[in-house]
């Protein structure tokens, strides 16, 4: 592979002509070595599925000023709830750039301060990317992504982040999504596990269950920690508990003697997998049922 310099291997047509001549350019581009992800600017072939080369790409065509942003910058910082393909990059009101396939521009003004570097690459800081993503992403992933955000941080660390993401969203000029924003800001724990727990955790709320607690620890008499439910209801002593497909395959036996123990204790344990976030309807439903069997006076 030919380097041609530049942290991420995207450079402009021209930069490649300079350094390659158009004449070996011309044939990368022919035999397919070479491609053009967007007019004007250059990747190896080899590197046309890594993010960070395309959204190098992305800036290099949109030129300054301009930040990664939206699901971009949020994979960027390390958010794996996000799965989007485009990539999506925001410019002030005064540029008039077009949004082309795979590339989708978006216009608001913003401030040096709203942009960090990482690895080369500008972007939006990870608050300044939530709150956004939090009023006009998809609810599920935006929602997954928070939590992610806040999994592993230290609580007072989680409260920062919190209160810099509320600040965030009320100070949009656009004021739509603001009110879906903050519900979804003020759901979030961290304390979930994976995002499809958190997509679980919003769909059974937005059902109109009440808000369950996660990872609630189930302990022995002598209060030695027994098991880690991913939501419940103590009160009622219902679990909600998400099967990934191939922990679930491992676990199958373990899970329902666990299950029965459970049972034991007096506690209804209800399992969710991947596709009941896609049609949650049996998971409501039996949710429904053991709600009926356990309505608290």
């Amino acid at each position: 592979m030919i380097d041609w310099g530049g942290q991420h291997g995207a450079v402009s047509r021209s930069e490649a002509d300079k350094v390659l001549g158009r004449r070996l350019v011309l044939e990368g581009l022919a035999t397919g070595v070479l491609v053009q992800p967007w007019r004007g600017v250059v990747i190896h072939a080899a590197d046309s599925l890594k993010l960070a080369t395309r959204a190098q790409a992305a800036l290099l065509v949109v030129g300054q000023p301009a930040a990664l942003s939206g699901a971009t910058a949020l994979a960027l910082h390390g958010i794996s709830a996000v799965d989007d393909t485009s990539i999506h990059v925001t410019v002030p009101h005064s540029r008039r750039v077009k949004s082309k396939p795979g590339l989708t521009i978006h216009q608001a003004d913003f401030q040096p301060s709203d942009v960090v570097e990482l690895d080369g690459l500008a972007m939006f800081s990870l608050d300044l990317a939530l709150a956004d993503f939090l009023c006009d992403g998809d609810k599920r992933t935006a929602f997954a992504a928070l939590d992610e955000a806040m999994h592993g941080l230290a609580p007072d660390h989680v409260r920062t982040l919190r209160a810099n993401v509320r600040d965030r969203i009320v100070d949009r000029r656009d004021r739509r999504g603001i009110h879906r924003a903050v519900m979804l800001l003020d759901l979030a724990t961290g304390k979930v596990d994976s995002p499809p727990e958190s997509i679980l955790r919003l769909i059974v709320v937005e059902a109109g269950f009440p808000i369950p607690e996660t990872q609630y620890e189930i302990t022995t008499i002598e209060g030695r920690p027994l098991y880690v439910l991913d939501m419940a209801w103590p009160a009622r002593r219902v679990a909600l508990e998400y099967d990934g497909f191939a922990s679930h395959e491992e676990r199958r036996d373990y899970d329902s003697e666990r299950d029965a123990r459970m049972a034991g204790r007096g506690w209804i344990t209800i399992r969710a997998s991947a596709e009941d976030l896609r049609d949650p309807r049996r998971v409501l439903s039996e949710l429904t049922k053991a709600f009926g069997r356990r309505a608290v006076a």
